[in-house]
């Protein structure tokens, strides 16, 4: 059986094949302890420094601003519990959006069981956060603000270093959810002005179960995990070495080949769209037309039901919905709910995302494929 053509990169990704090499080692021969102080111990040491430096690379930080941790959802609960934890004697007020992912949203929401305030802020009907409303939601109690660098679903981009700027002004950390835009725009925390980064492996061709945290240097933040001092102390346990040399690989690749690839995706992006508008017509793309990631195509057919429509192309593509029906209700993701896409739309809302190992003949294929699954469903 053929596998269905693969267009939910924003799910996750294939581990590009230089970082299956890189790891190899780490797999087959090379399985001795960083902190040993043995022969065993140096080569492992050597990759995980040889990774911090490929990852602060790419985000043009310091090495040492970088910590290793086991994906995307620990970064963000390391660095809103931590600082939470460290600033709590200043105030008890965290700022963020009501399209962030879980990985935010539910630590928020378990913060607040603790005696923190969170303000959750709308969006527009493009998804985009107005920054003149975060900055009267700023109270003298306000300690961290995060805010995603871009959606996962819609793929809009968030005016991240408009933010930091109102909050550097403030005197608040900027935490940001960068594991969607790693890989696909400029992520560099200079331009952003963010304090805190979160990273995600497995969104850009490495392995699940490894990420990175960016913290600037002066942030103090309560150790994550105490132990035996890994990590600059702040996140103990042996390091995950075929993780981490798969993520700085990965890492490096982006860097050396960001243009090249956006634009790849962006081209067979806009294949897709200009395919399924041509040929079906009455449908809507969300999220914001310009200020998006090149990869990302939310698209809602009217009337239709996500989940139907994934039936109907399950075998031949793979890509997500936006909306779950079930027998006595539609279940509209947060996302869409927050942008005001209205039901007859949301619910028939499929994210379909292109990867650097799409193909034009791939695109052509799950244009058929999709469009006449479409046409069937609406008779």
């Amino acid at each position: 059986m053929t596998k269905p053509i693969y267009l939910d990169y924003n799910g996750t990704t294939p581990h590009a094949p230089e970082v299956i090499e890189a790891m190899r080692p780490f797999l087959e021969s090379e399985f001795g302890n960083p902190s040993s102080s043995h022969w065993y111990g140096i080569r492992p040491k050597q990759a995980v420094d040889a990774a911090r430096r490929q990852t602060a690379s790419l985000l043009g930080c310091s090495a040492g601003e970088v910590i290793f941790t086991s994906g995307g959802t620990e970064s963000n609960n390391q660095a809103l519990k931590s600082i939470g934890g460290s600033r709590y004697a200043q105030g008890n007020h965290i700022i963020t959006s009501q399209i962030e992912h879980p990985a935010v949203l539910e630590v928020c929401r378990s913060l607040e069981r603790y005696g923190f305030a969170v303000t959750y802020l709308p969006v527009d009907g493009d998804g985009l956060l107005d920054p003149a409303a975060l900055a009267a939601a700023i109270t003298p109690k306000t300690i961290m603000i995060s805010i995603m660098h871009a959606n996962n679903e819609v793929g809009t981009l968030q005016p991240v270093a408009e933010i930091s700027t109102l909050a550097r002004e403030k005197g608040i950390l900027m935490h940001t959810d960068a594991a969607q835009s790693v890989g696909k725009v400029a992520v560099r925390v200079d331009e952003l002005g963010v304090d805190l980064l979160s990273v995600a492996g497995h969104k850009i061709y490495a392995p699940k179960g490894v990420g990175a945290l960016y913290i600037r240097d002066g942030v103090k933040p309560e150790i994550f995990c105490h132990g035996a001092g890994q990590e600059r102390g702040i996140r103990a346990g042996t390091e995950n070495v075929l993780g981490v040399v798969g993520l700085g690989k990965a890492c490096e690749i982006a860097g050396q080949e960001l243009i090249s690839h956006a634009d790849h995706m962006r081209r067979m992006r806009d294949r897709l769209e200009e395919g399924l508008a041509g040929a079906l017509g009455d449908i809507r793309f969300n999220g914001h037309r310009q200020k998006r990631l090149p990869n990302t195509a939310s698209v809602s057919f009217p009337g239709l039901a996500a989940n139907r429509i994934l039936e109907e192309i399950g075998l031949e593509v793979a890509a997500s919905a936006g909306a779950a029906c079930h027998a006595d209700h539609v279940q509209i993701s947060h996302v869409l709910e927050a942008m005001q896409i209205p039901e007859v739309w949301a619910k028939g809302t499929i994210r379909f995302t292109t990867g650097r190992m799409t193909t034009a003949a791939e695109i052509d294929r799950a244009l058929e494929v999709v469009v006449a699954a479409v046409k069937r469903l609406r008779g």
